[in-house]
């Protein structure tokens, strides 16, 4: 069981999966502010994963930009509330545009997806990893380990 998060500005998009790590779905929006580690640290309580997957929003060359580096500190903190449970982090590049199209594709409108819109990039996150998983090319990096790196 794993646990994927979609940081934005405003909300934060929560997934999960089955212990088999077939199936992603949405679990939750939560409010990126002012706290949110709290309800974080209450749903890794009641889902209890091995891991938990956070997007990181590359550009499309694979590099980091500002958002991503935000991202990484916002992970940090996270991995330091929910301590012992592992954070890594995973490619988000076009997550959102997914959710976005999967959700149109039943009908909903951007105006009526907002709330779910960040569960839906959650599930997206967390599909990619599934996958890649599966397909034996799963390499993650770990939040801690850079800000290990970076006290060094």
């Amino acid at each position: 069981m794993r646990l994927a998060l979609d940081l934005g500005g405003a909300r934060i998009g929560v997934a999960a999966c089955d212990r088999e790590g077939m199936l992603a779905y949405p679990v939750a929006t939560v409010a990126a502010r002012p706290d949110p580690l709290a309800a974080l640290r209450g749903l890794v309580a009641e889902y209890e994963p091995v891991a938990v997957v956070v997007g990181l929003p590359v550009d499309l060359a694979g590099r980091d930009g500002p958002a991503a580096q935000s991202v990484r500190v916002r992970a940090r903190e996270i991995a330091d509330a929910i301590r012992p449970v592992p954070v890594y982090f995973a490619d988000e590049r076009m997550t959102t545009a997914t959710a976005a199209g999967r959700l149109r594709a039943t009908g909903r409108t951007a105006r009526t997806s907002r709330a779910v819109i960040d569960q839906a990039a959650a599930v997206a996150i967390l599909e990619g990893v599934l996958d890649a998983e599966r397909g034996g090319r799963a390499m993650f990096e770990r939040a801690t380990d850079v800000a290990q790196e970076e006290e060094s």
